[in-house]
């Protein structure tokens, strides 16, 4: 497990807000601040997302909630073998603790489930590996404890050691209880293997393979006794209810109910149809005379709204003449108001205009004298452009990479290492001269040197002045060495594409391309200052105030009284405008009172106009009420006597849906009978089929007689069991005892810590206590030293060292845990915790370490990845 990220809210002093150390990478994780900065903080609040459960609130986590009260929360990023997760906390109300898959985005475990996936990557609480490696401030874990702790701690050094001790060598026991260990593991080996599964082949195999031969035939012959009585209960089942169905009086009853039903329904239908028809006349009768009614009162309403429609329209005309009249005095005031608006407008747009030409030309002045200024930093900027090309092109020309003249540097100091060891493998000649005699030997014409070895191969001649010639053959030629011909030809074909012809050249032109990019950066930079938005700008720029120094330079009239002017006549505008949506509206006012007397007076005439259509000639309109009424009467007449006729019809109704609902039951009776007669005679057929196939086999016999043959085998297999047991437990009680006089717990932690001791201390060695596995004392210079008794400084380093020992060993064994610091060295000198640093970073190459500081200038020097709190808001 390691953290990549720790993110807290609400607790203690972070109270109402977050914060959040993003980028927890692999290796040493320093975190350095000041006091009351929130170091301890955090590291509190980690330690109660892995130890603490959310439902509960024990003095560890009642800390964490500020004095303003809320609900402290805690969120932590891991990575696992398994893949990425976010683990969250919230302590008090809204408790609750979830686990998200960082890769999915699922949601992985909450509540219970959460808790139990978090005590799965810590493997025991504050009891397991990651309780002894997390360091709180102030605690060594050397000096003296409450008793519980310190075996609590025991029990987990123990753990952890006796999983990663291996096999060691027995110190006890000697050849007779090797002799016993042995023939226990024959005996059991005969019949189980090292794992104690049944040996193929043994008498415990065999065993299980009769007792699972008896055991599957047994339940298949018990499977069949079932079936053979389960189908004689069927079957007599069958027969009782086959009697009971065709039993003569029951099939006479269910025939004469559907006769009874049937004619039932017959007379219900009858008088169903009787009913509908005296109804439908009715019904008739009353929707005519409803007609009637309805024509009568819609003719009478007419005639009355006629007159008050004839009424209303005298007055509406009346308005309508009223209204138009206002409306022609109101565009009246209205058009004059908006001739005013259009002399002050031309005014004030002829001093608008004379104003903009007076401004043009200031423009254009200003223009002209910038214009010169541009042009002339335009020329400068194009020659610095130039200047960069040009240098851009040279710095192509001289660029060399320096990894290749690094490669290159490296084969030139590997030929002359190649060449020095051919040298060496030849034979040599060396010349001691007298007095006087040097250079009196050579070698083609070049003398000997004195007292210097001269290698060679094949054949040497030497030239002895005055006496003669001495040939010197070593027998072995030169021989080719293909490192030293591959290296050089890898050398020349390096220079060939670097361009050069010796490693000088090559940092000559490393140098020059230097220089180069020099002057490169200075032309680029006074580029830069002469035209910061680029030459295109500068281009655009110099276009617009040309554009601008083209127009009228002359000033025709005096600025201020132009502006006068102006001002002036936007005032008139303003006051006509003003003016003008006075009288505007009294005009919108007379046209709104016009449209509404005319739309109502229209409106009058028109409904008038529908009901003089209605209503028929003024003349008729007495007769046609007359004879309207007198069809009314009639209508009414010839509707209570068809109801008359229906009323003794409703009254003698028959259930005409009952009666058919009657009808199926009787007759679903009947056919539900005659279905189930042949599904019972089937039924039965089948039953006899499997009753004989069985009574014939003898099968209730074969299944006695299979049953004892089971206990029997099963019997034997429980024999062989209870040996097997006896055996292993044997064996182990053996091992036991063999293994309970080994001495040799200490030695992988003491493996892991030597090395980290030797960074800090000359010649020193620990001694563990075996009670309690930890330093016990120092041996330095000859003297034992009680760990009790050395500085504090010291004992804190030993702690430390201990700790990141232990954590090796739990990286070795499958776990590895994150190491946490909290302010562990302060009382350490500087140059001890320099030391220090040194011992972390190496325990780091494959371990998490988070450190947490108040000792800034310090642990500056520890390196590693640098953390940063910031602020933090949770999601919603």
């Amino acid at each position: 497990m390691k953290l990549t990220a720790l993110r807290l809210h609400n607790v203690k002093r972070f109270a109402g807000r977050g914060v959040a150390i993003e980028g927890i990478s692999d290796g040493v994780n320093v975190l350095s601040a000041a006091n009351e900065y929130g170091k301890s903080t955090c590291f509190e609040a980690l330690h109660a997302l892995f130890f603490q459960p959310h439902t509960g609130t024990p003095k560890a986590v009642q800390l964490l909630r500020p004095y303003s009260g809320g609900n402290p929360m805690v969120e932590a990023d891991i990575a696992t073998d398994e893949g990425r997760f976010r683990l969250t906390k919230q302590y008090y109300g809204g408790k609750r603790a979830s686990v998200t898959d960082l890769a999915t985005g699922r949601l992985v475990a909450q509540a219970d489930e959460a808790e139990t996936f978090i005590a799965g990557l810590i493997r025991g609480g504050t009891a397991g590996p990651a309780g002894l490696l997390w360091v709180r401030q102030g605690i060594t874990g050397i000096d003296k404890r409450s008793n519980t702790e310190e075996e609590s701690e025991k029990r987990v050094r123990e753990s952890l050691l006796s999983s990663v001790q291996g096999e060691v060598e027995a110190l006890t026991g000697g050849r007779r209880m090797a002799e016993i260990a042995a023939a226990c593991e024959e005996e059991l080996y005969r019949l189980v293997t090292a794992t104690l599964r049944p040996k193929t082949g043994g008498r415990y195999a065999a065993a299980l393979e009769e007792r699972d031969k008896w055991l599957a035939l047994e339940q298949r012959l018990a499977t069949e006794v079932t079936s053979l009585r389960d189908a004689l209960d069927k079957r007599r089942i069958a027969l009782t209810r086959l009697a009971d169905l065709e039993n003569p009086n029951e099939d006479a009853a269910r025939r004469a109910a559907i006769a009874a039903a049937d004619k039932a329904l017959e007379a219900a239908k009858s008088h169903s149809e009787a009913l509908k028809a005296a109804e439908a006349e009715a019904a008739l009768a009353a929707n005519r005379r409803d007609t009637a009614a309805r024509a009568l009162l819609e003719f009478r309403a007419a005639l009355q709204r006629a007159e008050d429609l004839r009424h209303q329209s005298i007055l509406a005309q009346n308005r309508r003449d009223e209204a138009n009249a206002s409306r022609a005095a109101a565009i009246a005031g209205n058009e004059k108001a908006i001739a005013a608006v259009q002399v002050a407008e031309h005014d004030e747009h002829e001093a608008r205009d004379l104003l903009a030409r007076l401004d043009a030309a200031l423009l254009a002045r200003d223009a002209a004298e910038r214009l010169t200024d541009l042009r002339q930093r335009l020329l400068q900027a194009d020659a610095a452009r130039k200047q960069v090309e040009d240098g851009q092109a040279a710095l192509t020309l001289l660029s060399l990479p320096q990894h290749a003249v690094d490669q290159l540097q490296a084969l030139e100091i590997e030929l002359v290492g190649l060449r020095a060891a051919q040298a060496a493998s030849l034979p040599t000649l060396r010349l001691d001269y007298a007095d006087g005699a040097a250079g009196s030997i050579t070698i083609a014409d070049e003398a000997v040197p004195d007292a210097t070895d001269v290698s060679f191969a094949g054949s040497l001649r030497l030239d002895i002045a005055g006496i003669g010639t001495i040939s010197l053959r070593s027998n072995r030629p030169l021989q080719s060495d293909q490192a030293l011909d591959r290296t050089e030809n890898k050398k020349s074909s390096m220079l060939d594409d670097l361009g050069v012809d010796s490693l000088a050249a090559a940092r000559q032109r490393l140098v020059a391309a230097r220089d180069k990019s020099a002057e490169l950066n200075l032309a680029r930079q006074r580029l830069t200052d002469l035209a910061p938005k680029g030459l295109p700008h500068l281009h655009e720029e110099i276009a617009r105030l040309a554009a601008l120094s083209a127009g009228d330079l002359e000033l025709k009239a005096d600025p201020e009284q132009a502006r006068d002017r102006l001002a002036a006549a936007t005032q008139q505008v303003a006051a006509t405008r003003n003016n003008a949506r006075e009288t505007q509206p009294l005009r919108n006012q007379a046209d709104a009172a016009v449209v509404t007397a005319e739309t109502a007076h229209a409106a009058l005439q028109a409904e008038l106009a529908a009901l003089e259509a209605v209503l028929g000639p003024e003349n008729n309109r007495s007769s046609r009420e007359i004879s309207l009424t007198a069809e009314h009467v009639t209508q009414k007449s010839l509707h209570d006597t068809a109801e008359a006729r229906a009323v003794p019809l409703r009254a003698a109704a028959h259930d005409l849906a009952g009666a058919e609902a009657t009808l199926r039951r009787t007759r679903s009776v009947q056919d539900a009978a005659a279905q189930e007669i042949g599904q019972l005679r089937v039924t039965l057929a089948d039953l006899n089929g499997h009753i004989h196939a069985r009574s014939d086999n003898a099968v209730e016999e074969a299944w006695r007689e299979a049953t004892e043959s089971l206990a029997a085998a099963a019997q034997r297999v429980e024999q062989f069991e209870t040996e097997i047991a006896v055996l292993d437990r044997l064996r182990k009680a053996l091992a036991a005892a063999r293994s309970a006089a080994r001495d040799l717990y200490l030695k992988p932690v003491i493996s892991e810590l030597l090395p980290l001791i030797g960074l800090l201390f000359d010649d020193i060695s620990i001694v563990f206590d075996e009670n309690t596995l930890l330093p016990q004392s120092v041996r330095r210079n000859g003297q034992d030293e009680d760990v009790d008794r050395l500085s504090g400084g010291m004992r804190e380093q030993l702690s430390v060292l201990t700790r990141l020992a232990f954590a090796r060993l739990l990286a070795r064994d499958g776990r590895p845990t994150p190491v946490i610091l909290d302010d562990a060295l302060v009382y350490s000198d500087d140059d001890r915790i320099e030391r220090m640093f040194d011992a972390l970073h190496r325990q780091s190459r494959d371990q998490q370490i988070l450190v947490f500081s108040c000792r800034q200038r310090a642990f500056a020097k520890l390196g590693g990845n640098v953390l940063q709190m910031q602020d933090w808001t949770p999601p919603a």
